[in-house]
């Protein structure tokens, strides 16, 4: 046995533990709100100890963000990733979030939940606007093999990376307050994002 296979097992465990810990945090604050859930809650639903809590999150805040925001990181990033190499980057993330629009419907009640949620506590807000900075860095480098090279720094694959989370970030606020259909409010508020080359 290398020494690469205990390792990989250690990483695959403590990836495993970090989202088990996430997804009762945001299950309990979207039941009990984030007063009404506490780090001793968290760490018993996710069968982990308080000092295990701690060596992942330094707040019962960051858990909740991760939990609500972490799972949508993975899917957004493997859609844009699933691109054909020769699509133009917004053409990309547009494709990808179309895509993405496709398993809404079977997450529609949970998503307004916690969009609710995060709005309802200036900490958990923070902690998610933090989040959408992880998912900008990301898209950013997925997108940035698409566009056509420049001299130097070229800050338009984050540019565009931002964009596109603000274009979420609207959307959501719309959805949650007038209604509607949320992949089309991203859609259309994707349609208006334009960067010089994508």
């Amino acid at each position: 046995m290398s020494r690469s296979e205990p390792e990989s097992l250690a990483v695959r465990k403590r990836r495993a533990t970090n989202a088990r810990i996430a997804a009762s945090a945001a299950r309990l604050a979207g039941r009990h709100g984030v007063g009404g859930t506490t780090v001793d809650r968290i760490a018993a639903d996710a069968e982990v100890g308080r000092a295990t809590f701690f060596r992942y999150y330094d707040t019962k805040e960051s858990a909740v963000a991760e939990g609500i925001a972490g799972p949508w990181l993975t899917l957004v990033t493997e859609a844009i990733a699933r691109q054909p190499a020769d699509r133009a980057p917004k053409a990309a993330l547009v494709s990808a979030f179309r895509e993405l629009a496709g398993e809404f419907p079977a997450h529609a009640g949970r998503i307004r939940e916690l969009a609710r949620l995060t709005r309802s506590s200036p900490a958990l807000d923070a902690w998610t606007a933090r989040t959408y900075q992880r998912y900008e860095r990301m898209i950013s480098i997925l997108l940035a093999s698409r566009f056509d090279a420049r001299p130097g720094h070229d800050p338009r694959p984050r540019l565009l990376a931002a964009l596109a989370m603000a274009a979420v970030r609207v959307s959501l606020d719309e959805w949650v307050r007038d209604g509607g259909e949320l992949p089309e409010l991203i859609g259309g508020a994707l349609a208006a994002v334009s960067v010089e080359g994508a």
